[in-house]
């Protein structure tokens, strides 16, 4: 999709449900950080070591070559390893539920928690959540609940050196921190698909980063 095509992609569902989360984390006093044509919400030691090193053992388990969502994926673009979690683990879903709760998103919009290692040298390149509709997986996903628009993403350690995340279009960076919650929404306020939440994740230079992120979509994923 160009620019001017995903600008055509508006939504007055996904363009509500976008104020509607913004409003209720505002109400609760969760503090943001605004850039061009973006705000990124986000709460510090929103989980505890117990629940971290649950969720990084988990990782460890289960974890494999992180795989990329296009037609023509770029070599190298994603290095990481990754892996979906057991959704109706109890502790699993305690912790994605805290994370619905806080939103205000059904957990039925949520897709399953997805943990991701970075290892030395390992990163994500520019990139954005939402699903480009032109490409040939888009008819699957919108059989499943359609375009993304929030995602959370929850740092679970802090390497050696290395591993923030870039908003790369907005001018934001957040440095890794245990039990750090990111939240934004991939939407602009018309509901299309917004450039400028573009973002990625910085190589780790030295020792292992470990994060959760969890995507929510317009209708119902399960």
């Amino acid at each position: 999709m160009t620019p001017e095509e995903m600008e055509r992609d508006t939504s007055p569902v996904r363009a509500q449900i976008g104020r509607d989360v913004a409003s209720r984390l505002a109400a609760a006093g969760v503090p943001c950080a605004s850039g061009e044509r973006f705000t990124l919400w986000y709460a510090e030691n929103y989980l505890g070591p117990e629940d971290r090193e649950f969720l990084i053992e988990e990782i460890e388990r289960s974890r494999q070559p992180s795989i990329l969502l296009s037609d023509d994926p770029e070599q190298n673009f994603r290095t990481s390893d990754s892996c979906n979690l057991d959704r109706w683990n109890e502790r699993v879903r305690a912790i994605d539920r805290r994370i619905c709760n806080l939103i205000g998103l059904d957990e039925r919009h949520g897709e399953t928690l997805q943990g991701q290692r970075y290892a030395p040298g390992q990163y994500f390149r520019a990139h954005h959540d939402f699903f480009h509709t032109d490409q040939s997986y888009w008819a699957e996903q919108q059989a499943c609940g359609g375009q993304r628009t929030w995602t959370a993403m929850i740092f679970l350690n802090v390497p050696e050196a290395g591993g923030e995340t870039q908003f790369t279009v907005a001018g934001l960076k957040a440095l890794p921190k245990p039990g750090l919650l990111l939240m934004w929404d991939n939407m602009d306020a018309n509901g299309a698909p917004n450039i400028a939440a573009a973002h990625e994740g910085c190589a780790v230079e030295r020792g292992v980063k470990y994060i959760v992120t969890k995507w929510f979509r317009e209708g119902n994923w399960i």
